[in-house]
């Protein structure tokens, strides 16, 4: 019987994992091409022999999304397979639409094809957008079990935008060992703010052989989810965290929603920012999708060096990146604390956006007077460092992740954004961990 030809719809994660688990060595299957979306510069590569097994010698080419039907006709292909998140569901079945027009199938692979199943008890921490606040909830977990007595190793969503092979496996216990594995600004805002804790992260592309050297080394291990997509591993516990600044999207994204109706815990952040209105849309969405799961009500509390040096001045906020583009968010933590400690006016970027930034801001015209801290590249971060020497301000307000202070040079004051998961009331994330691991305090 002829092999299906298919063609796997990606953006250098989930694809690669689609195809790692469920493709690799399926003899029913033949993977034609990878196309590639959402993150600059990943097209015009190839997903090399080395990763991609026996199956395939020569590797499998990778191109723009943008010839995906002719793609279909080149290569014969019978079934597209749609493999990355955090997009709405017009968007997703516009894409299907597409694909049954070229006359192919449209695949979408669910958790039980794609999950694998670890040896060590597995905590996941994924969310319904991105922004919602994963990272601080994962910081929270993983003190939690800390103090515990639990050795914690966490495993971070792929972010591989360099060399494929390279990057199979990647370990960060050190923040030497991001300038070792080259990592970008998107990358470095996920893993810095553990290894800064003394915690070990892994990433990558292979995420067999990831979890498996992770599990040598941890009691227990966490998967810190991208995006809005769905755990790469089989979890024990999976915590999900949603956000009442965008309420509703937690129904109308995909694949957010499935995290939203698999969900052990759900944890609604940033309380303290968002109406009460938002909220109880949010709370009943949740009741109406999975009345089973635990709620926790969050706040997140932001903090600035030097807060009185805000009050009345002209500011330039600097926020995550991702956050405002395929996140969609019109604010994040910067805006939050320049509106706390008395702005005088936030100053617009665009008019003095140059190269990679001017175009992520015609490509994402809702982003407004926020500069996205866009570093894919060394040509972007280039473009980000020009975009920020070239707007007239008073100082900077950095909401980013990670200190970009240590990448970017700047000729004024830039005050550092912090914010922090604080849960309220009961339960809270180590009492329902306590209780499912049956774990005790040291």
């Amino acid at each position: 019987m002829a092999k299906k030809r298919v063609l796997i719809m990606g953006a250098a994660g989930r694809d690669f994992h689609n195809f790692n688990t469920y493709f690799r060595n399926n003899k029913d299957y033949q993977v034609v091409a990878f196309t590639a979306t959402q993150i600059p510069d990943i097209a015009g590569r190839k997903y090399p022999a080395a990763l991609a097994g026996k199956m395939y010698p020569k590797g499998i080419p990778i191109y723009d999304e943008k010839e995906l039907v002719k793609l279909i006709a080149k290569f014969k292909v019978e079934t597209v397979v749609f493999s990355y998140s955090d997009v709405p569901y017009q968007y997703v079945m516009s894409k299907g639409a597409v694909v049954n027009a070229a006359g192919a199938d449209f695949m979408m692979l669910g958790p039980d094809a794609t999950m694998i199943k670890s040896k060590k008890p597995l905590i996941s921490i994924c969310a319904a957008r991105t922004g919602c606040g994963k990272s601080q909830t994962t910081r929270r977990v993983i003190e939690a079990l800390m103090a515990m007595g639990k050795k914690v190793v966490a495993v971070r969503h792929p972010m591989p935008y360099g060399d494929l092979v390279k990057q199979k496996v990647q370990r960060f216990a050190t923040i030497a060992d991001l300038a070792k594995h080259k990592c970008t600004i998107e990358e470095m805002e996920e893993y810095e703010p553990h290894v800064a804790r003394g915690n070990v992260i892994y990433a990558g592309v292979d995420y067999e052989a990831i979890l498996r050297q992770a599990e040598k080394e941890a009691d227990v291990v966490i998967w810190d989810g991208g995006n809005n997509d769905f755990p790469f591993y089989k979890s024990d516990l999976e915590i999900v965290v949603v956000d009442p600044h965008r309420p509703g999207h937690e129904m109308a994204y995909y694949p957010g929603e499935v995290n939203l109706r698999r969900a052990d815990v759900i944890v609604i952040n940033k309380e303290d920012s968002a109406t009460k209105e938002n909220i109880a849309l949010v709370k009943r969405n949740i009741t109406a999708a999975n009345p089973e799961a635990i709620v926790i009500d969050a706040n997140s509390p932001v903090t600035v060096e030097r807060p009185e040096l805000i009050r009345r001045k002209k500011v330039l906020v600097i926020e995550d990146g991702p956050t405002l583009t395929h996140g969609e968010m019109k604010y994040g933590a910067g805006v939050v604390a320049a509106q706390k400690y008395g702005v005088g006016q936030m100053v617009d970027p665009r008019p003095y956006a140059v190269g990679t930034i001017a175009g992520t801001f015609k490509k994402y015209p809702g982003i407004g007077v926020l500069l996205p801290a866009m570093g894919y590249s060394a040509q972007q971060i280039k473009d980000l460092q020009t975009t920020i020497d070239q707007t007239p301000c008073d100082l900077y307000i950095i909401g980013t992740p990670i200190d970009l202070r240590r990448f970017i040079k700047f000729n004024k004051p830039a005050l550092r954004v912090n914010y922090e998961l604080a849960e309220i009331g009961k339960p809270d994330l180590a009492e329902v961990i306590q209780k499912k691991f049956k774990f005790k305090k040291k």
